[in-house]
């Protein structure tokens, strides 16, 4: 059944295109997936090693520094592409480095620290980021020819790497180092115990994290074709936190539907009501009283009580059949 559901969920997302002839709605939908590969990137982090960051967005926002520069100084595609996942590795390095020196609420104090000196170096190195006007790009890839100008065929771009990001982390939470970093998460003094090195694994899973997140980044200002210190700021690190934490922080799925669930509420329900802020605040505050785990495990528990009533019933109807038979 899970497999036929995500069969299923495949065809209905290649199929969206055809579906929905507003392209508008197209590029939304682009949006959710680019964010839900930054939001599964980071969920690495927050839900296998168990280390919450506020300066993520740092990390998205140096890849597409990278490549709007680049672009605009006559830099090939290719190159700035390659370019801008390599930087942005090392800089998840000088990141996990830096940030790995603790853990709990000083991790994600140094993380929140790193992420507001990388915006305010965008902001304020005007010379090379262009400060508050940002970076233009002229044009998006043509990979194998195939121009991605449109936004059909920017949407379907958009859904083959977060595809290929879905599997990747599927393969990378059941190896044996993703189930070390959840072990590094659960019972760090244990693995200490058993010679496994905490740091260097939780250095792993950062750089993965910060790997995705660069991708993310790169599809971003393909999407955009323009890049300003907004993307470095703390409220894009807050919101993919809040994608994470509301789908379901240790599941694949759960950041996923945070995504869809902030991006929709950001843009489609702030064309009908105004005060878009307050209900999707109202929104994360009924998630947080009634599934505090968030909304895919929630669903989850709730569908398992569902069916535990359910067989509960049929056994009491069965016995009180059966009672009354002579």
């Amino acid at each position: 059944m899970r497999r036929l559901f995500w069969i299923l969920a495949v065809v209905a997302l290649a199929a969206l295109p055809g579906i929905v002839e507003n392209t508008y709605y197209v590029n939304i939908a682009s949006q959710m997936l680019i964010w839900a590969v930054f939001a599964l990137g980071l969920n690495i982090l927050v839900g296998n090693a168990g280390l919450v960051s506020l300066g993520h967005a740092s990390l998205f926002g140096v890849a597409s520094y990278v490549a709007a520069w680049m672009l605009s100084h006559g830099v090939g595609q290719g190159g700035a592409a390659l370019a801008a996942i390599a930087i942005g590795a090392l800089m998840t390095a000088v990141f996990a480095v830096l940030s790995l020196r603790a853990i709990g609420i000083s991790f994600l104090m140094i993380t929140l620290a790193l992420g507001q000196i990388l915006w305010g170096i965008g902001y304020r190195w005007i010379s090379i980021t262009g400060g508050d006007n940002g970076i233009n790009v002229a044009q998006r890839p043509a990979p194998f020819g195939l121009s991605l100008e449109s936004p059909t065929n920017f949407y379907f771009a958009s859904l083959l790497v977060f595809v290929i990001v879905y599997v990747a982390m599927h393969v990378f939470t059941r190896s044996p180092l993703g189930i070390s970093v959840s072990g590094t998460r659960d019972q760090p003094r244990r693995m200490t115990t058993l010679g496994y090195n905490v740091w260097l694994i939780r250095f792993a899973a950062f750089m993965v994290s910060g790997l995705i997140a660069a991708i993310a980044g790169l599809m971003y200002v393909y999407y955009t074709k323009f890049v300003s210190p907004h993307l470095l700021s703390l409220t894009s690190s807050a919101e993919v936190l809040l994608m994470v934490i509301s789908g379901g922080t240790g599941t694949l799925f759960g950041p996923v539907v945070g995504a869809v669930l902030v991006v929709t509420v950001k843009y489609i329900v702030s064309a009908y009501v105004e005060r878009w802020n307050f209900v999707l605040g109202a929104i994360f505050v009924l998630i947080i009283l009634f599934m505090p785990e968030g909304i895919v495990p929630g669903v989850a528990r709730l569908w398992r009580s569902g069916r535990i009533l359910i067989r509960a019933r049929a056994t009491l109807l069965r016995g009180a059949a059966d009672e009354r038979a002579p």
